[in-house]
């Protein structure tokens, strides 16, 4: 991996980056259709067009920079897909059943990654595409395991928030607006990491288990 150039790390692991990103809103906004919500269909974000949902800070900039610094794991985030719960036929269990759907998405292409790393590539002679499965597999589950976590906007919050009392889950809904701040101040003190790298750990070790 050494060998390669900063311009093929780039394309090697961006590829699989942004297509993780792009398939997690996509299935947000599938569920919320298949839920009662057109909102992301009438807003035309259920596109496999990476153009259609990136954002130049989550999908370019932060995964650039965390890829060229070497960082013990990567991730990122796209546009979110609007979702109006108003839509939705039953909104506190659709509430949770969109926010899973993305993490899901993202277990499903770890292990279609996971298959090709398996089965298409020879580990005694590693070159750039077994790099990009690789990358494929480590930001899908990166990505599964840091949206489950309870954190508002993460996905994992949904979930929690459906499960609440409509007076807590308002309550608990109002982190949302520090949890950027929150998160960067748990990835600065390297806490985040401490947090994910079991869990990482575990679902790297299923995947291992289903290929073995």
């Amino acid at each position: 991996m050494n060998s390669l150039s900063i311009i093929e790390k780039i394309f090697y692991m961006g590829l699989p980056i942004l297509f993780a990103i792009t398939v997690h809103e996509v299935s947000h906004g599938w569920m919320a259709l298949r839920c009662g919500d057109r909102t992301a269909k009438m807003k035309g974000r259920l596109t496999l067009n990476p153009i259609k949902h990136v954002d130049m800070i989550g999908t370019v900039l932060l995964p650039g920079v965390l890829i060229l610094m070497h960082a013990p794991f990567i991730f990122g985030w796209a546009k979110p897909v609007p979702v109006d719960w108003r839509n939705l036929r039953n909104p506190r269990r659709d509430m949770a059943l969109v926010a899973l759907m993305g993490p899901l998405s993202n277990f499903i292409m770890a292990l279609l990654w996971g298959f090709f790393l398996k089965y298409t590539f020879d580990p005694t002679s590693p070159n750039g595409w077994m790099i990009m499965a690789q990358t494929g597999v480590m930001i899908n589950v990166v990505l599964m395991v840091l949206n489950l976590l309870p954190l508002p906007p993460l996905d994992g919050s949904r979930v929690v928030s459906s499960l609440l009392s409509p007076r807590a889950a308002y309550q608990y809904n109002k982190l949302e607006r520090y949890g950027f701040i929150i998160i960067l101040i748990l990835l600065l003190t390297n806490t985040l990491s401490a947090i994910l790298t079991p869990l990482l750990t575990l679902i790297l070790q299923v995947i291992g288990w289903i290929y073995s």
